[in-house]
């Protein structure tokens, strides 16, 4: 998932990049108007499927080329900016943290159980790579939902926004340590090392905010745009150093959210969030929906009926593996309809089965057909568990009236 490098001396067709523009506009008015009729369909799957319709193999409208490439990691680096922000780590400290932790043990547990059986069976080539897939959480996915419900200020979604980070976290530790390329020491050394560099860039960014965020904070309603601008360096900067080190990039677009999470403490970040919103989810991150979408060898799916089959296991695979750790280990503090609201927020799964899928195709360690079939799982995952998450907590959906259930 490295950066592009551009060559500026290679003459590109912006042709591919206009379409995508144009699909990501279309899959937001589409997944806005559908909203305002109270049907849920998120936008990013929106862009993923429209993505593959436009891409090489099916309709052929928009090329895979390197410019869509460079602002596609653009996207993931700000879609996991995002995620990283949302996580309050004083909010979900204490027990919220502690079984988000082991529930995500217990689900790598599952995961890898499940994914040797299915190895052994000859269903999938690495029970690595299978195992990892199934073992995530779409919380940066999830955010724009469960903001719209109200949900992120109940004490449900507390427990749901601790055991999305680490379903998130857990997920880039393992591309960073155990699925990149590099040796693992080697790979658990740099890691430390971008991790105390990414702690200082927050000290020090905490230390100075007295006298720099009220300057920036007055930029918000002038043309400079001084914090959004500010924010935009912190993210691709970290992106960069962390891609540069040979890390996932989206470890750094992850650490840049917790750090402006902590910059922010305490203050009204109400316009702030508006405006980084409309520049992250209004223009980078479509780019990587749409863009993976035109990637996704989904011709490979439906070569056999197989195929199909392995679609729907993974999708109930997907509950299995993060749901039964929310039904067992969370009976003392959530009642037995939250608990079974929570396995299916938790199991909703996309951004990170992409990327996980994505190199374990590259290294020959996938075929394209598992690839897409847990894509496609994950799309449907997307689609259905966090519409019935919401039913289940009582929750309006976005474009209804009322407040979640706390």
């Amino acid at each position: 998932m490295a950066l592009a490098n551009l060559d500026p001396s290679i003459s590109i067709d912006v042709g591919p990049f206009m379409v995508v523009v144009v699909t990501g506009a279309v899959a937001g008015t589409i997944s806005a108007f559908a909203g305002a009729r109270r049907l849920l369909i998120p936008s990013v799957v929106l862009e993923l499927i429209f993505g593959i319709v436009i891409g090489p193999h099916v309709l052929g409208l928009g090329e895979v080329n390197s410019l869509l490439e460079f602002f596609s990691d653009l996207g993931l680096g700000m879609l996991f900016f995002f995620a990283g922000y949302e996580i309050d780590l004083r909010r979900i400290a204490g027990q919220p943290l502690r079984l988000a932790a082991l529930g995500w043990g217990l689900s790598l547990v599952i995961a890898y159980s499940v994914g040797g059986l299915l190895a052994y069976a000859g269903v999938v080539l690495s029970l690595l790579y299978t195992g990892s897939a199934l073992a995530t959480t779409a919380i940066g996915t999830l955010i724009p939902i469960l903001s719209d419900s109200g949900e992120l200020e109940t004490r449900f979604g507390k427990y749901l926004l601790s055991a999305g980070a680490v379903g998130e976290f857990g997920p880039i530790l393992l591309l960073t340590i155990i699925l990149s390329s590099q040796n693992a020491l080697k790979s658990t050394l740099v890691l430390a090392g971008f991790v105390a560099l990414a702690v200082l860039v927050a000290v020090l960014a905490v230390r100075s905010s007295g006298r720099t965020l009220p300057a920036l904070e007055r930029s918000l309603e002038q043309s400079s745009q001084l914090m959004v601008r500010w924010i935009v360096v912190l993210v691709f900067a970290l992106a960069w150093l962390a891609a540069d080190l040979g890390l996932d990039l989206l470890l750094g677009g992850f650490a840049a959210g917790l750090i402006v999470r902590e910059l922010l403490r305490g203050r009204d970040a109400v316009v702030f969030e508006s405006k980084v919103t409309a520049v992250g989810f209004g223009f980078f991150i479509p780019f990587f929906f749409v863009y993976s979408g035109m990637n996704l060898a989904i011709g490979a799916l439906f070569q056999s009926p197989s195929g199909v089959v392995k679609l729907f296991v993974f999708l109930g695979l997907f509950l299995v593996v993060r749901g039964v750790p929310a039904l067992l280990l969370y009976r003392r503090v959530l009642g037995a309809r939250d608990r079974l609201a929570l396995a299916f927020f938790t199991s909703t799964q996309l951004p990170l089965v992409l990327a996980i899928t994505t190199i374990a195709v590259a290294k020959d360690h996938m075929r394209p057909s598992t690839a897409a079939a847990l894509v496609g799982a994950a799309v449907l995952s997307t689609l259905i568990y966090p519409l019935v998450g919401l039913r289940l907590r009582g929750a309006p959906l976005p474009g209804e009236a009322g407040v979640a259930a706390s």
